[in-house]
């Protein structure tokens, strides 16, 4: 079905960027205008989400430029969820970000920079074009690079610069790579290369292809052995950057691989080896880093890989139910590793410190809070019935299915691994004794906000962890939903008739 609404969250994230430019001096307003704006935005990618899950696929070609020769854009029930998780997480980050973040750090641009991000961030899931996912890469990179750098710290700066230098490498193959596919077929639209890759017989040339691919998507996803970045820049920024960034970046990544090697790239046996191999290494290696380290943005960090691997698994399993897995843990961890970024941000906002060493008593003190964080803390364990736990049943199950053993014993060591981690975590922070008093000089602390200012900053964390509840209490329905995209992930066949037959709408 033809739509030009497609573009409508991308359109409005542009304009609430250049809308908070005009105020780059009024901080207040700024603050007041992005949590609204992010708010109708929120709501925009709710409607859309509706919109596709009740009437089907919605596509649309840019400048009346039929496929596979214009850009198209297409909302199938994957982009549309995914534009869904972005808009909640920039919501949730919005508001936070009021509070957590200093007057001298929001004066550098950071609310217009969150939108253009997220802009960037849909932009990506709603293309149907190969070289214009690298154009949305290359916004997020740039925005990403602007936040991180806030404050201009030593540490934030080599932080950035790993960062930057990293996923600039990753572009250069990711360019490479479609250079090798529009030599090979002629084309760009992803609809119509998952026709014509079919047609070539040098399936050599194609897992070359395919693994410059590979790589680009694995460093932005930070899977072994090309992860070595993201522990060295996530725990630089503020916690309202660190959320964004945990939450979202490296899921664009996850979100690209499963697209291409769904649609474009299937059914390859060296491939599927090569990506199972990673995703075991990359959850031993991101849990053994999380056990080895003191520092909160750090554990969390190394846990980001670790899960990465968990869904780079599913992918190498490649089967609908792997698929699934997949999927519903996608859903899961983003909303998850955002709210524990900005979980870490209240523990240090009341204590001055991340280091888990120096920490203990929040129990104690803060009981009611520490009730609260522990529902993120435990749902990224997985402890049933919490949202964690349902995605890794379809991951055994389609490793039992594909007979991929080896895989399933390292998908079950990395949740015990994890489940130790967040024990340590919890019994060093909020167990122990200790008096949380303030360490280091980091503006105001939590005991000295205003009470609305108190509640502005646990709102965001009370949203998503209310989310995550209803992920795992509510399990049938993301299930139901991620069965629905895996079905359509691994038969293509509705995505490419939409995209090839939907020539007339012009923007």
């Amino acid at each position: 079905m033809n739509s030009t609404w497609i573009v409508l969250p991308i359109i409005f994230q542009m304009a609430s960027a250049v809308l908070l430019l005009f105020f780059w001096s009024y901080i207040k307003a700024q603050k007041f205008l992005s949590v609204i704006l992010s708010l109708v935005g929120l709501g925009i990618s709710i409607w859309l989400f509706s919109a596709v899950y009740d009437g089907g696929m919605l596509v649309t070609q840019s400048g009346n430029w039929s496929a596979p020769f214009g850009i198209s854009f297409v909302a199938d029930t994957f982009a549309v969820t995914m534009v869904l998780l972005a808009a909640i997480a920039g919501f949730a980050v919005s508001v936070f970000a009021t509070v957590s973040m200093n007057k001298a750090r929001l004066q550098f641009g950071f609310f217009p920079m969150l939108h253009f991000l997220i802009m960037g961030l849909q932009g990506a899931f709603l293309t149907g074009d190969i070289f214009n996912l690298y154009v949305w890469f290359e916004v997020i990179i740039i925005s990403s690079f602007v936040l991180i750098t806030i404050g201009g710290k030593k540490a934030q700066l080599e932080g950035a610069i790993k960062y930057v230098a990293l996923n600039l490498l990753a572009s250069i193959f990711f360019l490479i790579g479609i250079a090798f596919l529009y030599g090979l077929t002629g084309s760009l639209n992803m609809a119509d290369l998952a026709l014509k890759v079919q047609e070539i017989e040098n399936k050599g040339l194609i897992n070359v292809t395919a693994s410059l691919f590979l790589v680009a998507f694995g460093i932005k996803s930070a899977v072994f052995p090309l992860y070595f970045w993201l522990p060295a820049s996530y725990h630089t920024p503020p916690p309202a950057v660190a959320a964004i960034f945990g939450g979202l970046l490296t899921k664009v990544g996850v979100y690209a691989m499963v697209r291409t090697f769904t649609l474009i790239f299937v059914g390859d046996d060296f491939l599927s080896l090569v990506l199972s191999v990673m995703a075991a290494l990359t959850i031993l290696s991101g849990a053994l880093g999380a056990m080895v380290h003191q520092h909160l943005g750090k554990i969390f960090g190394y846990l980001i890989i670790c899960h990465i691997g968990f869904m780079m698994a599913g992918i190498g399993m490649m089967t609908e139910l792997a698929i699934v897995g997949t999927v519903f843990y996608l859903v899961h961890d983003i909303i998850v590793k955002t709210n524990l970024f900005m979980v870490s941000g209240i523990i240090l906002k009341i204590n001055g410190t991340q280091n888990i060493k120096e920490l203990g008593g929040m129990y104690k003190n803060y009981p009611l809070l520490s009730l609260l964080l522990a529902i993120p803390l435990f749902s990224l364990v997985g402890i049933p019935p919490l949202s964690g736990f349902w995605a890794k049943l379809f991951f055994i199950q389609g490793g039992l299915e594909s007979g991929e053993y080896i895989l399933i014993t390292f998908i079950v060591l990395g949740s015990f691994l994890t489940l130790w981690v967040i024990a340590k975590v919890w019994v060093e922070v909020f167990w122990k004794k200790g008096v949380n008093l303030p360490k280091k000089a980091i503006g105001r602390y939590f005991h000295e906000l205003r009470q609305r200012e108190k509640w502005v900053l646990l709102l965001p964390i009370v949203f998503l962890s209310i989310i995550s509840l209803y992920i795992g209490l509510g399990a049938e329905n993301i299930i139901s939903l991620s069965q629905r995209i895996a079905s359509e992930l691994m038969n293509p066949a509705a995505y490419i008739e939409n995209v090839m037959s939907q020539n007339q709408i012009e923007l």
